[in-house]
């Protein structure tokens, strides 16, 4: 007991440095830059899980927890589950669905916040996180780095969720105009595999656009000022871009990105926990059942929650595809792509292989919800 004890105030220890480091590394102007430009923009990427059945007319059945009861697996260790999320996961930290599902089994779950998917892979590596999602690219960058990281479901494609913008009057009209232009978009993101998947069918080679890596918040804060030529964004900021500025849209992904993100877990407690894997992706997939049909509904309560206007949020929500999907070979297959081209643009340092990330079939049959 005093074992167990001490081991929980020395990851609460190290998680706050991490935590603290990350924030002071990324830029701390995330909220701060954001508020005097819109305020409305605090959210944050993609709008995967977002949707639990928050109206008083309309809810999600809960799944039958006895059966797939955590304290009757003898496999499951935790009595914890830290969940890295970003804005895109308010409604479910705040709907408190998974901690209905798993309190009942002595499981409590603590959620951190990150503003995009490099950090919280960061922390996740550093240990201060157990679980998170995020989109494909984050994953290649952090195993480029040494990142131990485990796939455990992936998110069905939004393509028409992402796009390059321009402003209104620029004189950019194809990709082929964007050569020698800065373009801003957030390293190791999805935006930036858009930007080199685009390119690339265009024939502009990378090394003839001039990168701007930055976060959400300080990109949009950067096209609005003019301080560069083009951004690269995803739903709900490309949304928002559209109403509050009225950026013109030069490309989205549709035609382009055949994969969503992924959700992601260390191997140790995926392999240690099954049974709280299994649980968190049936919660996880029951929300985006229910915001398949729910459209308007998601719509309406992420407007009220996190302060966007109604159009927007509509906007965002109808071009959003719900749902996630197995790791299998195809979609591994496809995330060693994108693997090879960040390699062959040296944007990593070395050859990443996806399979170091992936666990046996019997091992994803154990956890994996009927998709």
């Amino acid at each position: 007991m005093v074992n167990q004890i001490f081991r929980r105030l020395i990851a609460k220890w190290i998680s706050s440095i991490a935590i603290r480091n990350l924030f002071n590394n990324q830029n701390k102007l995330f909220f701060c830059s954001f508020l005097p430009i819109a305020g409305a923009f605090v959210t944050g990427v993609c709008l995967s899980l977002l949707f639990a059945a928050c109206s008083s007319t309309s809810t999600v059945n809960s799944p039958n927890h006895s059966a797939t009861s955590v304290a009757n697996s003898a496999s499951s260790k935790a009595t914890l589950v830290r969940f890295g999320f970003q804005k895109s996961n308010i409604l479910l930290k705040n709907k408190g669905v998974l901690e209905k599902r798993l309190s009942p089994d002595g499981i409590s779950v603590e959620w951190i916040e990150f503003p995009a998917g490099p950090q919280l892979l960061e922390a996740m590596n550093v240990g201060s996180i157990d679980f998170g999602h995020v989109g494909e690219s984050p994953p290649i960058f952090a195993q480029a780095a040494g990142a131990s990281l485990t796939y455990v479901a992936g998110i069905a494609a939004s393509p028409g969720g992402s796009a390059i913008l321009v402003p209104q009057n620029s004189p950019i009209q194809k990709v082929t105009d964007l050569k020698g232009k800065k373009i801003a978009f957030q390293k190791g993101s999805s935006a930036h595999l858009l930007l080199v998947q685009a390119l690339e069918k265009a024939g502009v080679k990378y090394s003839e656009i001039e990168p701007k890596y930055l976060p959400p918040a300080d990109a949009r804060a950067a096209f609005v000022k003019g301080s560069v030529d083009a951004w690269v964004i995803w739903d709900p900021f490309y949304a928002a871009a559209q109403e509050a500025t009225k950026a013109r849209v030069l490309i989205d992904g549709t035609g382009i990105n055949k994969q969503g993100g992924y959700y992601l877990t260390t191997r140790k407690f995926a392999t240690e926990n099954p049974q709280i894997v299994k649980a968190v992706l049936e919660e996880i997939q029951q929300l985006e059942e229910w915001a398949k049909t729910h459209r308007e509904e998601v719509a309406q309560t992420l407007s009220s929650v996190l302060g966007i206007d109604i159009e927007t949020m509509r906007k965002a929500t109808n071009r959003r595809t719900f749902g996630i999907v197995p790791i299998n070979d195809e979609l591994i297959n496809l995330q060693q792509q994108v693997a090879d081209t960040y390699y062959q643009l040296k944007l990593i340092p070395k050859k990443v292989n996806v399979r170091d990330g992936v666990l046996t079939k019997e091992q994803y049959a154990a956890f994996s919800p009927k998709i």
